[in-house]
């Protein structure tokens, strides 16, 4: 009670008191999930998101180099990805980075992360359930020559070239029928969701492969020049324009931050989760990549801009037929879905995590003993996410989630020789990121930044004033809560 406000701000978690707490509260989860579903909650999370729909966003800054904007994304979560392997070989526990600045930076820091988080996480749900109505409505007018009113399937904020655009009586309604689905399917618990998750993406797999075999069958080197875009119209050029389109992929690797999310969930923790990082990260690399050669192969990069289901529209286009479109729409439908869900797990996961610290209400700590999930909290975050997805245009959301995500990132990547420096000699065991605690998270934190400087000064702007929100409820609610107080 005597700490000052600095001791306050920089207080730490140990990080042998998850275990006591463990013990002591009836509040806990359980570990129910094994390693192949963890890598599969990863690779949910992942693959889908960055090319089912922001190719449509990036392909206008990027043309053809796109591609290089994959691999540069790719390239920055590696590095990162290492950093949250050790960490997590350290720290087994729920929140993901958040738990990992709770025990290194301190506790201001960890309420910082958590709000990146946060908004990674929430806009990042909403963002994907709105693309997935697009699925629907070519999934729909393919397979029954009926499409969704526009008046469900059109959010009532929309960004035009004109500015803001509001249109009233209209509302997107497939993304919030989506959040209701996770939503029932989250509340019966983490295993069952696991479970339900992997099978989805063996799915989505499977489908992606469909859609690189038949596109590679209309591929034109031809589309690959001009190799950089020249303008787009969006007056990005050469490398700028890869930059831009790179900061705007990037959050589609937030898989690998799900992934630390389910810490406490995990069995074996300190053995499944590094794997299952890495293991998420390779399949994901991998498939942005093929998907994304064989995308610009089978269409110019002028075609992308504003299309709605680019990759069945690109399939439809290379055969003339509509069978392989409608294929992979419905395999987009239920791909999609796994995204969103494990999306909105990642969320209630670190919101659960901060209730357990006393820094926000505890209500989203409460645990149901009959299905070992948060229930209340699952039902406060799908509310939140569905409104969104229902009434704003997804082109208010790409950049913040990417925004958010370089900034946890980079927190991540700055605990690690905080972590190396307080377990002393405990760090030579277990998994260690190569070439030292310095080299790879310096490494990662210069390629976030560099990231961070394609984004736009509007996006800076939300960001900050979300930002000013979280540091007004840590001093006025969070630090007097706290715990550790």
């Amino acid at each position: 009670m005597n700490q000052t406000l600095v001791q306050k701000l920089t207080r730490t978690k140990l990080v042998d008191n998850k275990n006591a707490e463990q013990a002591s509260s009836s509040n806990t989860l359980h570990r129910s999930v094994g390693l192949f579903p963890l890598t599969m909650i990863g690779v949910g999370a992942t693959i889908g998101t960055g090319i089912f729909f922001t190719m449509v966003e990036a392909v206008p800054k990027a043309g053809p180099s796109v591609i290089l904007s994959f691999l540069i994304a790719a390239i920055t979560a590696g590095l990162t990805a290492l950093c949250y392997a050790e960490l997590s070989f350290r720290i087994p526990a729920s929140g993901s980075s958040y738990s990992f600045a709770y025990a290194t930076v301190g506790e201001f820091l960890a309420f910082i992360m958590a709000a990146c988080l946060l908004l990674e996480y929430g806009l990042a749900a909403s963002a994907v359930a709105i693309g997935w109505s697009d699925y629907l409505n070519n999934f729909l007018n393919n397979a029954f020559g009926w499409h969704i009113p526009e008046m469900l399937r059109t959010p009532s904020i929309v960004s035009t070239a004109h500015g803001i655009e509001f249109h009233g009586g209209h509302i997107n309604l497939p993304p919030i029928i989506l959040v209701c689905l996770c939503c029932l399917l989250l509340v019966r618990g983490a295993k069952e969701s696991a479970r339900t998750n992997a099978i989805m993406v063996m799915i989505k797999l499977v489908i992606l492969i469909f859609f690189v075999v038949i596109a590679f069958s209309g591929f034109d080197i031809n589309n690959f020049h001009p190799f950089f875009s020249p303008d787009g119209g969006t007056h990005y050029t050469g490398m700028a324009g890869v930059t831009a389109a790179a900061a705007t992929v990037f959050f589609s690797f937030i898989g690998l931050d799900t992934v630390a999310t389910a810490g406490e969930e995990v069995k074996n923790p300190t053995r499944n989760v590094p794997i299952g990082i890495l293991a998420a990260l390779c399949i994901v690399t991998v498939f942005y990549m093929l998907v994304a050669v064989a995308a610009m192969g089978a269409q110019p990069a002028a075609k992308f801009a504003g299309q709605e289901a680019g990759l069945a529209v690109i399939l439809q286009n290379v055969t003339g037929q509509t069978w392989p479109a409608l294929v992979l729409a419905a395999g987009a439908v239920i791909s999609v879905f796994s995204v969103t869900l494990v999306t909105i797990y990642g969320q209630t996961r670190i919101l659960y995590a901060i209730a357990k610290d006393g820094l926000i209400s505890p209500v989203f700590q409460k645990v149901s003993p009959r299905t070992g999930s948060p229930v209340h909290n699952t039902l406060i975050v799908c509310i939140v996410v569905g409104l969104v997805a229902g009434f704003v245009d997804a082109t208010f959301l790409w950049d913040m989630v990417s925004m958010g995500t370089l900034t946890a990132f980079s927190v991540v990547s700055l605990a690690v020789p905080v972590m190396r420096r307080k377990a002393g000699p405990s760090a030579e065991k277990g998994f260690r990121v190569p070439g030292g605690p310095y080299l790879v998270p310096g490494l990662s934190i210069a390629a976030c930044l560099y990231l961070m400087f394609g984004l736009s000064l509007t996006t800076y702007t939300v960001f900050g004033i979300w930002m000013s929100a979280a540091i007004l409820t840590y001093l006025l609610y969070g630090m007097r809560h706290s715990r550790l107080n």
